[in-house]
């Protein structure tokens, strides 16, 4: 059963060192989190199987990875610095500060309960900005971008003549962004500073439509493959006074997060905005000239953009979950193999000099191959449950007898069941258990 509380999560994530709090020693940095050895691995693995699926196992996608720094004429060109803003409010009564459009009743202080103590909206822009220079507000004025979409589209004829692709085809990126969010919260759902994988799909006008609902499905799909129950998942179009200025349609891949239906993902078409604004303020044309038909258009784009640490914490609440094992109640993080920080745990089931210098051959050779923890303190059950309570799929116990037979013991972490499997055939054994 997946987390019914948020505490279940966030609790496991900072004993076992998946995340931390920024600067926790110094009382904390408010929406700022650290990832640790395990976070930072998932991190990873979420990148890694979001590039799989979308630029490795096709031939219409390329990867770049874009400054974060831009100057002001970037933004001004997309529209974030005159469209990129929340409305606020303040209560004139206890002075606390709210977006307009996620208060439930917008009369009402959701803080001291005061009626009609609203300020008039304002917006607020969310972009980051600093100075690139050596002194203090004598350099240039730029942005931290706020997506890394920008830098995609300011590099189209650029990759479009490099790679040599035709449209239909894509521009990848995983990258970091940055949004002063008003209100941040619900642990790693919303920060400031986060890490987003976005695809900009360039098609001709024509195929937008049918891309767009491809793009839906596949991005659907790809939560399912990775272990999300479908049940937990739903794809929902925006209304129309939701949609961005860019948009002409978006749907959002909503997830059921314990405090109910959030996003997780939004695919949005954005028609040949992008491509025409940059081009009208750059001066470059920004265009495709399709030599079998004769025809030179500005094409329209698709755009799949996910958080991957939104991402990693619909994956943990997905894969939490609690049972029991010889009376003795465990923690378990049903993660896919593919997201597990850990693929394979050696224990040897002592730490005798007789045990290690085959422990350690045995981790050496899964290590070449895969992500392996090596754990020889405490029981033999508290290291199971360890290894359950992070994700790991398969554990390998190195015991007395594997010096004598030749074998070693790969333990189930989903159904606790164990083998014998002979030393020479392990890595065959783990590659087909774990997939890969």
């Amino acid at each position: 059963m997946a987390a019914t509380e948020l505490d279940q999560v966030v609790n496991l994530c900072k004993r076992r060192g998946f995340v931390y709090p920024s600067a926790e020693i110094y009382g904390g940095f408010r929406s700022s989190y650290d990832y640790g050895p395990l976070g930072s691995l998932m991190l990873r693995n979420v990148r890694e199987a979001w590039i799989r699926t979308m630029v490795q196992q096709r031939d219409d996608v390329v990867l770049i990875d874009a400054a974060i720094l831009a100057p002001p004429q970037v933004f001004e060109a997309s529209g974030h610095l005159a469209n990129f803003s929340d409305p606020l409010v303040d209560c004139t009564k206890c002075k606390q500060r709210f977006r307009e459009d996620h208060l439930i009743d917008p009369t009402t202080c959701p803080n001291c309960g005061a009626v009609g103590s609203f300020t008039e909206a304002r917006a607020f822009n969310l972009m980051f900005k600093t100075y690139a220079g050596p002194v203090e507000g004598q350099g240039a004025e730029v942005y931290m971008r706020p997506e890394t979409a920008q830098g995609m589209f300011v590099n189209f004829l650029n990759v479009q003549q490099t790679s040599r692709k035709k449209p239909p085809f894509g521009i990848a990126q995983v990258g970091k962004s940055f949004r002063n969010e008003i209100t941040p919260g619900n642990f790693i759902f919303r920060t400031r500073e986060f890490e987003q994988m976005e695809l900009e799909f360039f098609v001709p006008p024509a195929e937008s439509a049918q891309w767009y609902d491809y793009w839906c499905t596949a991005r659907l799909q790809w939560y399912i493959d990775l272990g999300i129950p479908a049940e937990m998942l739903m794809l929902r179009p925006h209304d129309a006074d939701e949609l961005s200025h860019y948009s002409s349609g978006t749907s959002d891949i909503e997830f059921m997060y314990p405090w109910g239906w959030g996003e997780l993902e939004g695919v949005a078409q954005r028609t040949d905005y992008d491509l025409k604004q940059h081009a009208a303020h750059s001066g470059q044309k920004l265009d495709y000239f399709d030599q079998a038909n004769n025809e030179r258009y500005v094409p329209y784009v698709i755009e799949p953009a996910a958080g991957v640490n939104r991402a990693m914490a619909a994956f943990l609440l997905a894969a939490y979950d609690e049972d029991e094992i010889d009376g003795e109640k465990r923690s378990i993080l049903r993660l896919h193999p593919r997201l597990a920080p850990y693929k394979v745990a050696v224990l040897p089931l002592s730490k005798k000099d007789t045990l290690t210098p085959l422990a350690r051959e045995i981790y050496a050779k899964l290590a070449d191959r895969y992500m392996v923890d090596y754990d020889d303190t405490q029981s033999i059950g508290k290291r199971y449950r360890r290894q359950d309570e992070v994700g790991t799929p398969l554990c390998v116990t190195v015991d007395f007898e594997s010096l004598e037979d030749g074998a070693v013991t790969i333990r189930d972490r989903d159904t606790t069941q164990q083998v014998r499997v002979p030393i020479a055939d392990l890595l065959t054994e783990v590659g087909a258990r774990l997939g890969f």
